[in-house]
């Protein structure tokens, strides 16, 4: 219940910034070029606060907090006196017109370079870059455990985040990329990763497990959490022991442990399981039993993990407040690239449509998650939210900003506006697109939240 109520919380008030600075977007262009305004509403449908103000704007807040729109002054949709024809926004110069609609998405865009400049300052606590485990791909670009991950291709990568969002767009692009890392003996190497050779079709959520890597802090120790009675590992192994080696093959992580049963159960007999204990080491033999688990027959030894701690940050990504400027403009670019080329890579078919188009199920979730980071995760959450929320207004879809401006350069070039039929043809399209997102992402919503 708590995670829901934080789940709603969060969800209204990063929809309520977003939304209040792209309506304020095209609100303060709009008085700048003497546009009357008649309404500033965040939020659809029943008006639950409203207030007028002096330039006789009606500033509300509505019950539905899935959107918003500012409503001006315009004879296409009602009669307007005379004395304000001056006043409507149809009267105005075309590219005036296209300014104002522009403004929304740019005061997201301004948004997200002012969020991400937040983020830096404040610092947003995450993990050393350190290679944990490595397999596949990783195992044969000569990728070593240990290894600290300096830069993937041309982008530096401070800390494990910025690795892992430098190297999933080369993986869905399956580009080979040059990876920098520095050994653990401090040499600096260079290694190709080729990623070229990922199979069709991978998980675009687990992309870097895809590519063999794992990062050092999501490396679970090979340390006994629990020794169950009437195994062969009772009275042998004890809780507290680090599991090092299974018949001469090392351990580096509890996920070795079961693959080295196995292969010992299916040769037969017993082998040396090596352990550290209170500093010393010890080889102690032991040899599996094969029983029936929930998931079908398994050799055994009896020993099991404890809970599992989530290891404590060891970075932080932060910069002084003068640093931070170009750094958050460097960012936000940076983002807004690799936001296109996801658009491109979900259209062309080259994403799963269930893991790029996200409904407020979805938003809700991250949002609480990233909140309970702390407030530099949350923020560079919204920032994402907010440059999303402006590039996905450009698009060219009638009802969209990009819509408008689209029908505006259309008037520009041909020196006359599209005719209302034109335009009305183009409403009911931008509609059956925009409803046809909406459903995307209410199914992704409950297939991926709720039914999985």
């Amino acid at each position: 219940m708590a995670e829901f109520i934080g789940s709603v919380w969060w969800l209204v008030v990063s929809l309520g910034v977003l939304v209040t600075f792209h309506e304020f977007g095209h609100y303060w262009v709009a008085r700048r070029f003497g546009v009357r305004v008649l309404r500033f509403s965040v939020g659809f449908g029943k008006p639950l606060w409203t207030r007028r103000g002096r330039d006789g704007t009606e500033y509300v807040v509505a019950a539905i907090p899935l959107g918003g729109y500012v409503k001006m002054l315009d004879e296409r949709e009602a009669d307007v006196p005379a004395e304000q024809l001056g006043e409507a926004f149809n009267r105005k110069p075309v590219l005036q017109r296209m300014a104002i609609v522009l403004a929304g998405p740019v005061a997201n865009l301004l948004l997200c370079v002012a969020l991400l400049w937040g983020m830096f300052v404040i610092g947003r606590p995450d993990y050393v870059p350190q290679i944990g485990r490595v397999d596949g791909l990783a195992a044969a670009a000569h990728l070593r455990a240990g290894d600290l991950i300096v830069s993937v291709g041309e982008r530096p990568t401070p800390t494990w985040s910025e690795a892992e969002l430098a190297l999933v767009p080369a993986a869905l692009d399956r580009r080979d990329v040059a990876v920098v890392v520095q050994a653990p003996d401090g040499r600096t190497e260079t290694r190709q990763l080729r990623l070229s050779q990922l199979p069709t079709t991978i998980d675009e959520l687990r992309a870097t497990e895809a590519i063999g890597l794992l990062p050092r802090h999501r490396v679970v120790e090979p340390r006994v959490g629990e020794v169950r009675k009437g195994f062969p590992a009772d009275g042998v192994l004890q809780v507290g022991d680090l599991i090092t080696a299974i018949d001469g093959q090392p351990v580096q992580a509890w996920e070795d442990v079961a693959p080295l049963v196995e292969a010992l159960g299916r040769r037969g007999g017993s082998a040396m399981v090596e352990v550290q204990r209170d500093g010393a080491r010890l080889a102690l033999e032991l040899a599996p039993v094969l029983r029936k688990e929930t998931t079908g027959e398994r050799w055994l030894l009896g020993a099991g993990l404890g809970r599992v701690v989530q290891p404590e940050p060891d970075a932080l990504l932060r910069f002084g407040p003068v640093d931070a400027v170009p750094a958050a403009i460097a960012e936000a670019a940076h983002q807004a690239h690799e936001l296109v080329a996801m658009i491109g890579r979900a259209v062309s078919g080259r994403v799963e449509l269930r893991n790029t188009v996200a409904g407020p199920i979805t938003i809700a979730r991250a949002a609480n998650a990233y909140a309970s980071h702390g407030a530099a995760w949350y923020l560079s959450m919204l920032a994402m939210l907010s440059l999303s929320l402006g590039i996905l207004n450009l698009l060219p879809i009638p009802i969209l900003d990009g819509g408008h401006l689209l029908y505006y350069l259309i008037e520009l070039v041909k020196g006359r506006p599209l005719s209302e039929r034109a335009m009305a043809a183009g409403q009911f399209v931008g509609l059956a697109l925009i409803a046809s997102l909406m459903g995307l992402a209410f199914y992704n919503d409950i297939v991926n939240n709720l039914v999985r």
